[in-house]
C-alpha cells in the first residue's frame, strides 16, 4: 500500500519569554527606578539596556518518526499540551518545522479550529469555491460536488449570507462539508467538531469512515475514546511533544487510558469522610477463594466485595454499579434493586457493613475494565449519597474457548447450538 503521509525526525521549537516582575512597586519605587535609568542613559548613552526577561525554549514536537499509509483512518490522542494540533498545523502546511521533513503524497484538505480557511466578509457559496479553488480544483468540479455539500451542511437558507453571521455549528457544519466533499486525497480534523450537535457529530463520524473506506487518508484528533475507537484503525499517542505509543487504535487506547491510573488496583480505601451519611469505605476483587485478585479468567466468577460505613440509616439509599471499557463504552450496569431477594441498600443497619456483588462466569469477554461505583438516595440532598467514580479495574483472559483471546465482542457468553427434529 502506499504511503500517504512519512514524518522523519520532526521537531517544532518555540521560544517562551517570561518578563520577571517584582511582587509589589510602589509608586516611589517607580519614580526612582525611572531616575536612575535616566542618570545612567546619560552617563553611558550606547550602554545596551538591560533586559528583564528570560527566554525558555520548549519543544513542542520532538523527533517524531511515523509513516500512513494511504487510506488509514488514524487517531491523534494525548493530554491538553502534548503536540497533537501543532503536528496538524505542520501537516497542513500552515506552521514550518524547526527540524526534520514530512512527504506528503495528494491533495490535503484540514479542519482544524473555527475560523480557518474562511474569508469571514464572503458568503457561504463563495467559501465553497474559495476553498474549492485553494485546493486547486477547476469550477466545473466545484459545481458539481456544489449540491452536496450545501445538503450535508444544513445551511441552505444562508448560504448568500457572509459567515461571519453564522453561529460557530453553521461554521463548523459548512467547514466540514467543504474539507470531505471536494475528494482531498488526505483529510486532517482537529477536535473542532466538538462544537456541532450530537446529530451532526455522528453524521461527520459517518462521512470520515466513508472517505476511508474509499481510500483516502483521515488524521483524526479527539479527546472522546469512544470516537477513536469507533473511528479509527490505528492511532498515535502523543505525550509531552514525543511519541508514547503507536499501533492499533485498542491497545494504543487501552494504554493511554490505563496511563497513571491508581484505579487499575484490585483494591482500594477510602479516608473517612464524616459529612456523608453512606460512604464506601473500601472495595476489593476476589476470586471464588476470597484471594484480591487483578486478573480473572473468564470462567470465573468476579466478586466485587464493597465496605459501606452508614453513618445514618437513610431510606431509599441504593447502589450502583458500572462496568466500563478504558475508553468510557459502557458494558454492564447493575442497581441495587436489582437484587433476586428485593433487599435494598436502606436496609443497611448504621455501623460498617459488607455488601457483594458476583458477576457471574462466562459474563464478560476478554480485556480490561473500569469499575464505577455510586451510592444514590432520592431523600439526599443533592441526590449523590457518595460517588466515588472510578475506583479500580481488573482484567479478564479467556483461555478455554476455542476463539479464545481473539474472541470480539464484550461478552464470552456460551451459547447452546442445538439441531432441533421437525
Amino acid at each position: 500500500m502506499t504511503d500517504a503521509i512519512v514524518v522523519e525526525n520532526l521537531s517544532k521549537q518555540y521560544i517562551i519569554r517570561h518578563q520577571t516582575r517584582e511582587k509589589y512597586t510602589a509608586l516611589r519605587d517607580v519614580l526612582a527606578n525611572g531616575a536612575k535609568q535616566f542618570v545612567r542613559k546619560l552617563a553611558h548613552p550606547f550602554a545596551k539596556r538591560e533586559n528583564d526577561a528570560t527566554r525558555e525554549t520548549f519543544w513542542a514536537l520532538k523527533d517524531l518518526s511515523f509513516t500512513i499509509k494511504q487510506g488509514d483512518r488514524v487517531g491523534i490522542i494525548g493530554r491538553n499540551g502534548a503536540g497533537k494540533s501543532t503536528l496538524l498545523k505542520i501537516l497542513s502546511r500552515i506552521t514550518e518545522p524547526s527540524s526534520g521533513r514530512i512527504k506528503i503524497r495528494g491533495r490535503v484538505s484540514s479542519l482544524l479550529e473555527v475560523g480557518t480557511g474562511f474569508h469571514p466578509e464572503l458568503t457561504g457559496r463563495e467559501n465553497i469555491f474559495l476553498n474549492g479553488a485553494i485546493l486547486g480544483m477547476g469550477k466545473a468540479e466545484i459545481t458539481r460536488k456544489f449540491d452536496e455539500i450545501v445538503a450535508f451542511a444544513e445551511v441552505e437558507k444562508f448560504l448568500d449570507t457572509p459567515v461571519k453571521r453564522y453561529s460557530s455549528g453553521m461554521y463548523v457544519r459548512l467547514a466540514f462539508a467543504v474539507a470531505a466533499h471536494l475528494e482531498p486525497e488526505i483529510l486532517i480534523v482537529d477536535e473542532v467538531l466538538a462544537v456541532g450537535d450530537a446529530q451532526f457529530q455522528k453524521k461527520c463520524l459517518g462521512k470520515m469512515e466513508e472517505v476511508g473506506k474509499e481510500g483516502r487518508t483521515v488524521l483524526f484528533v479527539s479527546h472522546n475514546m469512544g470516537v477513536i475507537s469507533q473511528l479509527c484503525m490505528t492511532c498515535v499517542w502523543l505525550d509531552k511533544g514525543q511519541i508514547r505509543d503507536i499501533g492499533r487504535t485498542e491497545s494504543v487506547v487501552n494504554a493511554y487510558m490505563l496511563n497513571g491510573q491508581s484505579s487499575l488496583s484490585s483494591e482500594r480505601a477510602f479516608s473517612d469522610d464524616p459529612k456523608k451519611l453512606a460512604q464506601l469505605k473500601r472495595i476489593s476483587l476476589l476470586d471464588s477463594k476470597g484471594n484480591v485478585v487483578q486478573k480473572f479468567d473468564c470462567d470465573s466468577s468476579i466478586n466485587i466485595k464493597l465496605e459501606i460505613h452508614v453513618r445514618k440509616q437513610l431510606p431509599g439509599l441504593r447502589g450502583y454499579l458500572g462496568i466500563n471499557k478504558p475508553d468510557g463504552t459502557q458494558v454492564l450496569m447493575s442497581d441495587s434493586f436489582d437484587a433476586a431477594t428485593g433487599t435494598a441498600l436502606d436496609s443497611l443497619p448504621v455501623g460498617m457493613n459488607t455488601v457483594v456483588v458476583t458477576i457471574p462466569p462466562r459474563t464478560l469477554g476478554h480485556g480490561e475494565y473500569m469499575v464505577h461505583i455510586g451510592l444514590t438516595s432520592r431523600l439526599a440532598d443533592n441526590f449523590y449519597v457518595d460517588s466515588p467514580g472510578t475506583v479500580c479495574g481488573f482484567t479478564l483472559d479467556d483461555f478455554t474457548s476455542q476463539r479464545g483471546n481473539r474472541r470480539a465482542g464484550f461478552f464470552s457468553t456460551l451459547l447452546p447450538w442445538q439441531r432441533i427434529e421437525i
